[in-house]
């Protein structure tokens, strides 16, 4: 059993709810990872998506896009997250979950094989893996190397897919289902919409945890979606408080801020 399931069976056997914050490698700073990483762990997080940076992240807005942007002209590659995450995961109780566009995955399997590729974020660190543009036609290869390398794989799941097709996605899945809160691109909305109904038919189609994701931005966020799944995905929320840390602050100090505040809703 890897982490990321273990994570989830001792949250449900305690019937908690998980936070999962969502970051952004080299943002706001390009040595910023691991620090920040300790501070989400302090301060209640349970499992941290680590967003690769991409030149064209196609689900997120613009804020999460200005910051793969940034850390991508400071010099942000898949090599040094390796790196920063290696150094500092044995200090990390908590699962680490890449956000990671198939274009780079595939970019880095050139010549080697989904596998080696995905053995090379495992050793790293990472737990398992998002990959927000995969279709589920085109994904066996890579679930498949998810599973010899014994790392989590989940696809998305928007409002929009039809229940049949969310049921054969589901079914794929491992480690957690990614249920999409809205559909569009990521980014902070007022209200959150009723997700019951469709969770409710997640769970009849595959018993994994369920991760709600895409315009949680406050306590109240939280504690909504946590009344009927099992964790709350925070991103563009972070994402943009980390875009303005104050000169007297690092970004270690604010992430653990706002991740205490969130955690609030868990209660």
């Amino acid at each position: 059993m890897g982490r990321i399931d273990t994570i989830f069976n001792e949250l449900r056997s305690a019937n908690r709810r998980a936070l999962m914050p969502f970051v952004c490698a080299g943002h706001p700073r390009l040595d910023a990872l691991p620090d920040v990483l300790l501070a989400l762990q302090d301060s209640g997080a349970s499992i941290v998506e680590i967003g690769i940076p991409f030149s064209d992240p196609i689900a997120d807005g613009p804020v999460i896009a200005a910051a793969m942007h940034g850390a991508i002209h400071a010099g942000c590659t898949p090599a040094l997250v390796l790196d920063q995450i290696a150094s500092i995961r044995d200090r990390l109780r908590i699962g680490l979950v890449g956000m990671v566009s198939i274009s780079i995955m595939q970019r880095l399997a050139a010549g080697s094989s989904p596998a080696l590729v995905l053995a090379r974020f495992r050793d790293a660190g990472f737990d398992g893996f998002i990959f927000p543009d995969l279709p589920l036609e085109e994904s066996e290869g890579w679930r498949s190397a998810a599973a010899e390398t014994g790392t989590t794989c989940s696809l998305l799941i928007a409002p929009t897919t039809p229940p049949e097709r969310a049921a054969r996605i589901a079914q794929a899945s491992t480690g957690f289902l990614y249920l999409l809160a809205r559909s569009g691109i990521t980014g902070e909305r007022s209200e959150m919409p009723d997700l019951s109904g469709r969770i409710a038919e997640l769970r009849r189609a595959s018993n994994l945890p369920i991760a709600v994701g895409f315009g949680i931005a406050t306590p109240d966020h939280v504690r909504h979606v946590v009344q009927t799944a099992d964790a709350a995905i925070v991103g563009s929320a972070l994402v943009r408080r980390l875009s303005a840390v104050p000169p007297d602050r690092s970004p270690a100090q604010v992430a653990g801020e706002f991740c205490r505040e969130l955690s609030a809703g868990l209660a």
